[in-house]
């Protein structure tokens, strides 16, 4: 693994981004108040049998084109994808985009269902059910995890590396351990601060606004989606991001397209995430806004992704 700082070779460690003042700049510079309850038009909702149940799923173009997973991370859901959907199927691919269990309209599926019956949400319980919604589609996929979902996806990969075609990390956590403490203004109390403590404290930033800055339509369809998530499965995910593991060598070992993107206010420090991309030997983007390039610069992120798996299939 490089030492810090040090720039992997073969690596352009920022090939993509919001360098460039192009169509898909334009696109994203004239949003303004989207309404995310409308999903994309011709899109389809349906539900995925996996281990903890049924999770809600939506997806656009034509199903026998090569697939893009799409996952969304802790209190989010599929309709984050729903400005990048439209951009993929029309290149090509079929967007295919899910809510974890216990999170919105997956709200039924939880550790209860799994056989034997578990008390929590784990790492195994969302990695298997990643696995499922992989092989419900011909494989290899390419695939898009977003913040938590990051470190499903990593190790959803060293288990299953035949399902992957690419793997894209949307705001990731950066560093492996105790994730949180690398997070400005809450970093330091989150060592001492247990999940019941730590859910309530994120729900709270989520729903004030102080955790990222959104238009008012955002906001709320972010507090409606409270309304179906399950509190325990926030709960766990939170205890669950206090010891996420480091996977950086098998990551850099794996041959397949990997990029990093993020927005230059995420809620980690921009410099862990080129430290993270390094060590992976991932490419890096770097867009406009916070922790959510799916929202605030969704044509520009989709742009790179479709030169990201352009140059796969050259390859």
């Amino acid at each position: 693994m490089p030492e810090p700082g040090q720039r992997e070779f073969g690596v352009d460690p920022e090939e993509f981004g919001s360098a460039r003042v192009d169509a898909a700049a334009l696109q994203d510079a004239e949003l303004g108040d989207v309404d995310w309850s409308v999903p994309p038009p011709g899109s389809v909702q349906f539900t995925l049998d996996v281990p903890s149940g049924k999770l809600a799923a939506m997806a656009l173009g034509d199903p026998d084109n090569p697939c893009v997973v799409l996952v969304p991370g802790a209190t989010g859901s599929k309709e984050d994808f729903s400005l990048m959907m439209p951009d993929l199927a029309g290149a090509g691919y079929y967007a295919l985009a899910y809510d974890l269990a216990g999170q919105y309209q997956s709200a039924g599926a939880g550790p209860e269902n799994l056989v034997p019956p578990r008390r929590h949400y784990d790492y195994r319980l969302f990695v298997d059910d990643f696995v499922a919604v992989m092989e419900s589609r011909a494989t290899p996929v390419h695939v898009v995890a977003y913040s938590f979902a990051g470190i499903i996806a990593q190790l959803a990969y060293v288990e299953r590396p035949d399902l992957f075609r690419s793997i894209t990390f949307l705001g990731c956590p950066p560093e492996p351990g105790h994730s949180f403490r690398g997070v400005s203004r809450i970093g330091r109390f989150s060592t001492w601060v247990n999940g019941r403590a730590g859910a309530a404290l994120l729900i709270w930033g989520i729903r004030s606004g102080r955790v990222a800055h959104v238009p008012p339509a955002r906001q709320r369809f972010v507090n409606y989606r409270f309304r179906f998530t399950r509190r325990s499965s926030i709960r766990d995910i939170y205890t669950l991001m206090q010891n996420v593991p480091d996977l950086r060598q098998e990551l850099a070992e794996a041959g397949l397209p990997k990029f990093v993107a993020v927005g230059e206010h995420d809620l980690w420090p921009l410099q862990l995430h080129r430290l993270f991309a390094q060590s992976i030997r991932a490419r890096i983007g770097v867009y406009r806004g916070g922790h959510s390039p799916c929202e605030t610069s969704p044509h520009e992120f989709s742009r790179d992704l479709l030169a990201l798996y352009a140059k796969e299939e050259e390859s």
